[in-house]
């Protein structure tokens, strides 16, 4: 039972960190201009580098830190920044992403990281590890992307529903709200730092 209840706690708290369901417009507006099937194949590979980071920062995420002299909030800082480019990219342009970017580009730069697998779910990851156990920590990764791959593969059903305006108008309405969390991430990052 007590397995049962860690890994409860664990998966929940990763699920809301991860939060697929409230990326859904975030995700919409990233892949406005993108066909179906390539649609499915940035999610596939979304999900795939997901779950290979969450790993292997689970296991190795504080040694690969302190290698490099680099601290959570420093990471923190960085995933702002890179929100915060792709921010304005979608207000000037109408999209995230140049054309001749491949499907698995964009699915691991920013959905994977830092969208899905982001300061946070990192932290938490390992937060999972250190409190639960390794058999834990993993089941949790587990169900949360598989989960969150489920959620993305009705992506295409969400995004027919919306039509063309009412996906450009919440791409032009997420840019904003992809800049303010960046902004956060970056304010997080500094005060976390500075305290």
């Amino acid at each position: 039972m007590d397995f049962i209840g860690d890994l409860a706690k664990a998966a929940i708290a990763l699920f809301i960190i991860v939060d697929p369901f409230g990326n859904i417009p975030i995700f919409i507006s990233l892949t406005e201009h993108i066909a179906d099937d390539q649609r499915k194949k940035i999610f596939n590979v979304a999900t795939l580098v997901g779950f290979i980071l969450l790993l292997v920062f689970a296991f190795t995420g504080t040694e690969i830190l302190n290698i490099f002299g680099i601290s959570l909030q420093s990471f923190e800082v960085a995933g702002g920044i890179l929100l915060l480019i792709i921010a304005i990219r979608i207000l000037i342009s109408g999209s995230s992403h140049e054309k001749s970017e491949s499907p698995e580009t964009l699915g691991a730069v920013p959905i994977a990281m830092p969208l899905l697998v982001g300061p946070g779910a990192i932290t938490t990851t390992i937060f999972n590890l250190q409190n639960y156990g390794i058999i834990t920590a993993i089941i949790a990764v587990i169900i949360v992307l598989s989960i969150t791959w489920v959620i993305l593969r009705y992506m295409n059903t969400i995004h027919r529903f919306l039509g063309k305006t009412g996906a450009l108008v919440i791409a032009r309405v997420m840019a904003l709200l992809i800049a303010a969390i960046a902004v956060q991430y970056i304010l997080t990052g500094i005060t976390q730092f500075l305290a």
